[in-house]
């Protein structure tokens, strides 16, 4: 870790409250849909095909998410769902998209104390005028140098990111709530990453620990730890 000049955070889950948000619309979508068919474990592995398959037309995202509530409402009820219950589902989604951003414990503190040390970033992926919209609302973005929002996040992405703005990966670390997004692809590309998990994570994040292999990476049970390891 001497050689880190550069440090990187995801957004949701990591500086702030995300995936609670959309746990919680999910089960007001099957209140909705209770009123047409039977609600079982079964709905929401559906809303997560349909998410799946959408991904690559609508990407990372509440909008994206909220379409494929709709989708998923008109197949799962044979299109039998009413027009107003259309509306509360895209209702769902503006509350989504309204909701006060709620930054996690010490991250503000971490912050303070990184930003005379690092040269700090944010790499988060979804829906660019969402996340912009958040990062303005939580008021973290003074400590940030810079802010990469990007489609996908895999090597080639974080490799581009790396070279847009003129840093090594062997000076780098990323900081994520994400295996698969956020430690994963920044180890294989030659960088370092810090894993702190998430209490809530998407089914789209999680991977199996035999796709961790050998990787090197560190586990951190919180934010406030990070300074102390860093040893600054």
């Amino acid at each position: 870790m001497d050689k880190i000049k550069t440090i990187a955070f995801d957004a949701d889950d990591t500086l702030w409250v995300n995936e609670p948000i959309f746990t919680d619309t999910r089960l007001k979508f099957e209140e909705i849909l209770g009123k047409y068919i039977s609600i079982n474990e079964t709905l929401e592995k559906e809303l997560y095909s349909v998410e799946s398959r959408n991904l690559k037309l609508f990407g990372y995202g509440i909008k994206g998410f909220t379409l494929s509530m709709v989708e998923s409402a008109l197949e799962l009820t044979n299109y039998a769902i009413k027009g107003k219950d259309i509306e509360r589902i895209i209702f769902l989604g503006k509350e989504m998209l309204e909701h006060p951003v709620q930054v996690l414990p010490d991250i503000e503190e971490v912050l303070d104390i990184l930003e005379n040390h690092y040269h700090l970033m944010i790499i988060t992926k979804g829906d660019l005028w969402d996340q912009e919209n958040k990062i303005a609302r939580s008021g973290l973005m003074r400590y940030f140098d810079a802010v990469e929002i990007v489609s996908e996040k895999n090597v080639a992405t974080y490799r581009e990111v790396l070279k847009r703005n003129s840093i090594n990966a062997t000076e780098f670390l990323m900081i994520g709530n994400s295996l698969k997004s956020d430690v994963l692809p920044v180890i294989e590309m030659g960088a370092q990453a810090i894993h702190i998990p998430f209490h809530d994570t998407w089914t789209h994040e999680m991977v199996d620990k035999s796709e961790v292999n050998e990787l090197t990476y560190i586990e951190m049970s919180s934010v406030s730890k990070l300074p102390e390891y860093l040893g600054v």
